[in-house]
């Protein structure tokens, strides 16, 4: 928001309850440092809904998970408990829910039917029609967009809370409806939230096949965000 998942920094998770968002054009090891895929990370999260899982497994690591909320629809996670990497982590959760993990950048990743999955990694060049319903171009204009709007007001301004929110989107692009599942702690914010939504347009046509609603994951990284929504103030002279 990872959208989701979308430069690093991205507190913006587009999540299955829709999708999370990876780091548009990150590699894995590009910044050199280590991935959060290698950290290990103390886990317990009981057998629930897969996309609730993600959401507590996201808050734990960091990691942007971008998928198709057709796909978390009535699968169920594994029991996670006891200390572990977060890519180790993410292969238990998963196990027996027939998905597998495929990762888009260091700090992100996509699910996919295991056959799917597979089938991307023994065939790169059909991996764009194996992946369609989570295009990455659109998922990157989506996460543009959300970034300009949420970064204009202090109190939507992504970096120091975590909030879940639901988005309807328009075949041109406009944000039709937006709905808060659960405060952020603060009244004003969360009235903010919903209202700066609003006035979202990606510039980018929605994809006829894209599960609504898209769900929103805002996670906290303080000192990225708030750099980087600096920046874009700084470029548009506001």
């Amino acid at each position: 928001m990872s959208i989701l998942g979308v430069a690093r920094s991205c507190a913006v998770s587009l999540l299955g309850l829709g999708m999370v968002l990876p780091a548009p054009g990150a590699v894995p090891g590009e910044s050199g440092r280590p991935t959060l895929r290698l950290a290990v990370h103390e886990f317990d999260i009981p057998p629930q809904g897969l996309a609730a899982a993600l959401v507590t497994y996201s808050g734990v690591t960091g990691m942007a998970v971008l998928v198709d909320g057709e796909l978390a629809r009535g699968r169920r996670s594994a029991r996670l408990q006891g200390r572990f990497t977060a890519s180790d982590a993410l292969a238990r959760l998963l196990d027996g829910t027939g998905l597998m993990a495929r990762y888009t950048s260091q700090e992100a990743f996509t699910l996919l039917p295991a056959q799917a999955a597979r089938s991307v990694v023994a065939s790169p060049i059909s991996s764009s029609r194996a992946v369609q319903p989570l295009d990455r171009g659109y998922a990157g204009a989506l996460q543009a967009a959300l970034e300009e709007q949420l970064c204009r007001s202090p109190h939507t301004r992504p970096g120091t809370y975590r909030a879940v929110l639901q988005l309807w989107i328009g075949r041109h692009g406009e944000v039709r409806h937006s709905r808060l599942l659960g405060s952020t702690g603060d009244a004003r914010r969360d009235g903010a939230l919903v209202e700066s939504l609003r006035g979202v347009r990606v510039m980018r046509a929605t994809p006829a096949t894209l599960a609504q609603p898209l769900t929103i994951l805002l996670l906290p990284k303080a000192t990225d965000r708030a750099m980087e929504c600096t920046l874009r103030e700084g470029v548009g002279g506001s």
